[in-house]
């Protein structure tokens, strides 16, 4: 890919969707079930995504079940990052509908002033805060080695960087989620009003090694849909650090150096006995153009619209990882 390219291109003939090149057989289930093994294979040091850095401002709070276990965050006194259960210690009150106050989550039922300290039978849990994520450590849940803080992605360099963080809740278990990423083949079939002129230039074979067994990134071109003709192409590498996290580098072309994490967290079944997952997705965007300023101190009208675009996308690709998990949850799941 030329570096020097424009950042908007024409196309000279629009494709149909129906014309564009099959996939099917590069998309082999067996690439992407290695893929997804190694990934599980990678420690994850038992750190789980709990939601965005930007919701824990002043007086905010993140609440969020992980694995079925209830966890609260927030900033105690000085402003330090604290957590842990969700329920309170005296009569199991949801810790989640309680406020903060000056540092301090009161419990709403009886009272009871929690500092992010040991307390009346509350203990805190590790947590941690990589400036656009908010983490938190279950070692019951994860049950591997502990990690003294979570996996996280290499990212453009802040302050110079725009991030949105979206989120959404679906009927599957992270590794759909995960699965769903690591097959780029199905991007330019699926969501068609996003991404057109797609193609895998480098994939890993079909291994079924161990973690770190040879190179394991997933090379895509791909261009970005803005308005009829007009696109966007880029390459992409896409890779998966953890078990619940796949990561897109935007390499070459505009916005080389952004990302955009995909995290699925683990919430807990629902009332029917069904999994369910949360994608807590992260973008962080990046650009050496002098316009990209002007951007940044639009954060707050741009970010509604970066989580408009996710929104989108996601509501397709749930729908996707939740058929594969309603395919292997009846045995109906080939190979």
């Amino acid at each position: 890919m030329n570096r020097r390219r424009l950042p908007l291109s024409l196309r000279r003939h629009a494709v149909p969707w129906e014309g564009q090149r099959p996939t099917w057989r590069e998309a082999r289930p067996g690439v992407i079930a290695g893929a997804l093994k190694r990934a599980q294979a990678r420690p994850s040091g038992n750190w789980f995504v709990v939601g965005a850095s930007r919701a824990l401002r002043g007086d905010g709070k993140l609440a969020r079940t992980v694995a079925g276990q209830e966890v609260v965050v927030w900033r105690g006194p000085g402003g330090r990052l604290v957590g842990g259960p969700g329920v309170c210690p005296h009569l199991g009150a949801p810790l989640r509908d309680s406020p903060v106050r000056c540092g301090t989550l009161v419990c709403h039922w009886h009272g009871l002033a929690l500092d992010g300290g040991p307390y009346a039978g509350w203990a805190p849990l590790p947590v941690h805060d990589d400036g656009v994520l908010v983490w938190v450590r279950l070692d019951e849940v994860g049950g591997e080695d502990p990690l003294d803080a979570p996996v996280v992605p290499r990212r453009p360099g802040r302050p110079g960087a725009l991030d949105a963080v979206y989120t959404a809740v679906g009927v599957c278990e992270p590794e759909d989620v995960v699965a769903n990423r690591l097959d780029p083949w199905h991007g330019a079939w699926f969501h068609p009003y996003s991404f057109v002129d797609l193609t895998v230039i480098d994939a890993p074979g079909d291994r079924t090694g161990a973690a770190g067994d040879g190179p394991d990134a997933l090379t895509v071109d791909v261009s970005f849909r803005v308005a009829g003709r007009l696109v966007v192409p880029v390459r992409a590498v896409f890779t998966a650090p953890e078990p619940r996290t796949v990561v897109m580098h935007i390499t070459e072309g505009e916005g080389a150096g952004s990302i955009v994490e995909t995290h699925a967290t683990p919430l807990g079944a629902d009332a029917a006995g069904r999994p369910r997952t949360a994608v807590i997705e992260a973008v962080v965007a990046a650009s050496h153009r002098p316009g990209f300023t002007a951007a940044r101190r639009a954060a707050p009208l741009l970010r509604p619209l970066m989580r408009a675009a996710a929104g989108r996308l996601w509501r397709d690709d749930l729908a996707y990882a939740e058929r594969r998990w309603l395919l292997r949850s009846t045995g109906r799941f080939p190979g």
